[in-house]
């Protein structure tokens, strides 16, 4: 999708206040809703993903499965609201020695497991909103021993409050970044 685009700074791959926020979204949803909704914390529009079982209810970018996002900026950059929930989302990435590997973060796993083709670990969420960070090159790196060159596919499941997510090619502190990529707080 992206691989014709200069990548620099930041690539938004989703926006709660957007006209069309799932554009380029796939949904799937058994037992649970998708649904944009006003959260009383930010006083803005956000997608609310909520299931009773999170495998059965996500979203996945890019929509079709053989399409590749081929984002190559390395950090994912997740604003998001802790539900008090049982939560999970995916990355999938192309390393340097040509292999689709992924990684599996949930708020229910509680030490990580590194197998050939996925990696599952947990993620600890403080209450309310977060801002999740995720450097892809240094976890290839760690879990494979190979080097990150693109992210092919991200799919976010049940039970969170997305405000944006996005790849920048650097973490950038707060003052640094454009205004509508910070979450403000009343």
């Amino acid at each position: 999708m992206f691989a014709n685009a200069f990548q620099s700074g930041f690539i938004s791959i989703f926006y709660s206040v957007g006209s069309a926020p799932l554009s380029i979204w796939n949904k799937e949803v058994k037992n649970g809703h998708i649904r944009r909704i006003v959260d009383e914390e930010v006083k803005s529009l956000v997608l609310e993903i909520s299931g009773t079982n999170v495998a059965t209810t996500y979203i996945t970018c890019p929509q079709k499965p053989r399409v590749s996002l081929a984002i190559k900026l390395p950090f994912l950059v997740m604003i998001i609201k802790n539900m008090k929930k049982y939560f999970t989302f995916e990355i999938q990435i192309l390393d340097d020695k040509d292999i689709r590997r992924r990684f599996r973060v949930s708020n229910f796993q509680s030490t990580t497991k590194v197998r050939p083709f996925c990696t599952t670990m947990p993620i600890g969420l403080s209450d309310g909103w977060n801002q999740v960070q995720f450097n892809l090159a240094d976890f290839t790196k760690r879990a494979y021993g190979s080097t990150y060159l693109e992210t092919v596919r991200v799919q976010i499941h049940a039970n969170v409050r997305i405000r944006r997510i996005y790849f920048s090619d650097t973490l950038y502190s707060e003052d640094e970044m454009p205004n509508e990529f910070r979450l403000f707080l009343p």
